[in-house]
């Protein structure tokens, strides 16, 4: 009798996995047991149970919850967002069960289960839906690497196995993934009922069908279904900015989190760095948005709009500076009301700013300054106006007025002027560089333009154009629109002729400019191995994109840029 009670206090863990046969394949197994093995090890063993449901269609699913009653409900596989998440039909093809009936099925064991884990790509809709009935429900609000996956549910089930409650267990899978030191850490995101029972539960198109095509699986777009596009998309040109509504923008955790976190803090500044071309524009777009979506005022000026005129002295350029600002916000402009004095511009400039612009706002202003590297050539004018920056970043930890002003700083280049560590706003604030894409990013973005690829064939591109997000975009748009065939691009890539010729003579002319420069770049690919060359090189040649670190040593970026150079230079390895 008293074993019996014992089974009946135990809470059980029903552990739902499914990952058609024409879907990328997934790592459940080890996830299970690494569950498991966790479980066993943990203090509070003897208070649950595991249980396991395989291939799971939505018939197992209904069954597996009356036969085991479960207070945990742990889903492991692909999801597809809005369409729905993906379990199995009879045959092992892929199913997809929309949001609502998933809430619908939770609905009718609310009195049981406690929490539920989807561990699966894009799965916070259904997190959303199915917390309108169920205390805490864990999903994931992008795609999220297998790696990341199981790093999550490991740590989650370990802290619930020392006795620890639902919401520690989710902050510490969280934290788990990062000291992995696995750049997903904001992926997972707890939706608890309390704070969504009052919001009407939105319905989604119904479930649709994906057809069998085993034979054109795309392989490692970490639990994502990817088999064949959702919908039709519209391809974009791969140049300048990615629109907020397109479909081909690759977010790159955990950065856009971080961004978004730190733009709502009291004078706040973000350094924003990469070279050209990587999507420090498409970033700076929803970082705007996203400060909108807050109601902050928002303006943006692109250092690039600055006529010689302008640059002439730092009073011009202040002026400038303050009118393109002015405009954007849509005010008077009152230059004259300012300039008045024998004050310094930066004073002039300070106050404008301070009494005229932030007095008259009613809300925090995000200011994006972008292609800032347009003025480093301007030794004066720069060592003045990014003091001026550092001054304004400081005086908002003890002025009011200046908390209400956030900064974007967005530059390609190295700052190579002299300016005092404590003048320059390039040591201050959030720093965020740009990565290239991982391979699975890379994968995403194959299937976003309606590709079924291998993994193979993923490699292949990545292995001509690494992960750079313009030359993958370009190489992928034409490619869906039947322009040119993988094969075929691969073997004019390196070429004048090739779709990147432009890009190339680009980068050639500018090398060209600069014996040094030129000097460094035929060291780089005149070997197959990363290669000490001085400082001052290795970083410009970095800040063109050309070459990557590897320790204090560095490589070409891409064997595009190593095939190019190597038949240009007439450099032999």
């Amino acid at each position: 009798m008293g074993s019996s009670s014992a089974r009946n206090k135990k809470k059980t863990i029903l552990f739902l996995a499914a990952n058609p046969k024409n879907s990328t394949p997934l790592d459940l197994t080890r996830e299970v047991k690494e569950i498991e093995a966790g479980l066993e090890r943990s203090q509070k063993r003897d208070n649950f149970q595991l249980k396991q449901e395989w291939a799971v269609t939505p018939s197992d699913v209904q069954r597996a919850m009356l036969d085991h009653k479960p207070q945990i409900v742990h889903f492991s596989g692909h999801g597809m967002g809005e369409d729905g998440l993906v379990l199995e039909n009879v045959v092992g093809q892929a199913q997809l069960v929309k949001s609502s009936a998933l809430a619908g099925l939770f609905e009718l064991f609310s009195d049981k289960v406690e929490c539920v884990v989807l561990n699966a790509c894009y799965s916070e809709v259904q997190a959303v839906a199915i917390a309108h009935h169920i205390p805490y429900v864990v999903g994931m609000n992008q795609a999220v690497g297998d790696r990341a996956a199981r790093t999550f549910a490991v740590g989650f089930y370990d802290a619930l196995g020392a006795g620890e409650s639902i919401d520690f267990a989710y902050k510490l899978g969280r934290n788990r993934i990062a000291l992995e030191d696995i750049a997903e850490d904001l992926i997972p995101v707890m939706q608890k009922k309390s704070d969504v029972e009052s919001l009407p539960l939105t319905e989604v198109p119904e479930p649709i069908y994906i057809p069998a095509a085993p034979e054109r699986v795309v392989a490692e777009i970490p639990r994502s279904m990817l088999v064949v596009p959702a919908q039709p998309i519209s391809l974009d040109q791969p140049e300048g900015q990615v629109p907020l509504e397109s479909a081909l923008y690759v977010e790159r955790p955990p950065i856009e989190a971080r961004c978004y976190e730190a733009i709502v803090k009291p004078g706040a500044l973000i350094r924003l760095k990469a070279p050209r071309q990587m999507g420090k524009s498409s970033l700076m777009l929803r970082i705007l948005n996203h400060a909108n979506e807050q109601g902050y005022q928002t303006a943006s000026l692109n250092f690039q709009l600055a006529d010689r005129d302008s640059l002439s002295s730092l009073d011009q350029f202040l002026q400038w500076f303050c009118s393109s600002i002015t405009s954007e916000l849509g005010f008077e402009e009152r230059l004259e009301d300012y300039w008045k004095g024998k004050l310094g511009s930066k004073n002039k400039c300070t106050n404008y700013f301070q009494r005229y612009l932030l007095a008259e706002l009613q809300s925090p202003l995000l200011l994006c300054l972008d292609e800032v590297d347009e003025v480093f050539q301007y030794l004066e004018i720069a060592t003045d106006f990014f003091g001026m920056l550092r001054a304004w970043h400081e005086d908002a930890k003890i002025k009011p007025i200046w908390k209400n002003l956030r900064l974007v700083i967005v530059h390609s280049k190295e700052v190579y002027i002299p300016l005092n560590i404590n003048q320059s706003p390039f040591n201050v604030g959030v720093p965020i560089e740009l990565p290239q894409l991982t391979q699975s990013q890379v994968a995403d973005l194959v299937h976003r333009h309606g590709l079924n690829w291998s993994e193979a064939e993923v490699e292949r591109l990545m292995g001509m154009v690494g992960g750079h997000p313009f030359l993958t975009r370009t190489a992928l748009y034409h490619i869906a629109r039947s322009e040119v065939s993988l094969e075929h691009l691969l073997q004019i890539a390196p070429t004048e002729g090739g779709l990147y010729g432009e890009h190339l003579r680009r980068h050639l002319l500018n090398l060209e400019g600069d014996e040094k420069l030129l000097a460094a770049m035929k060291q780089v690919i005149g070997v197959n191995h990363p290669v000490s060359i001085s400082t001052s090189e290795a970083f410009k040649l970095t800040s063109m994109g050309l070459v990557l670190f590897q320790g204090s040593e560095v490589l070409p970026s891409c064997n595009l840029y190593r095939q190019y150079f190597r038949e240009r230079l007439r450099v032999s390895a």
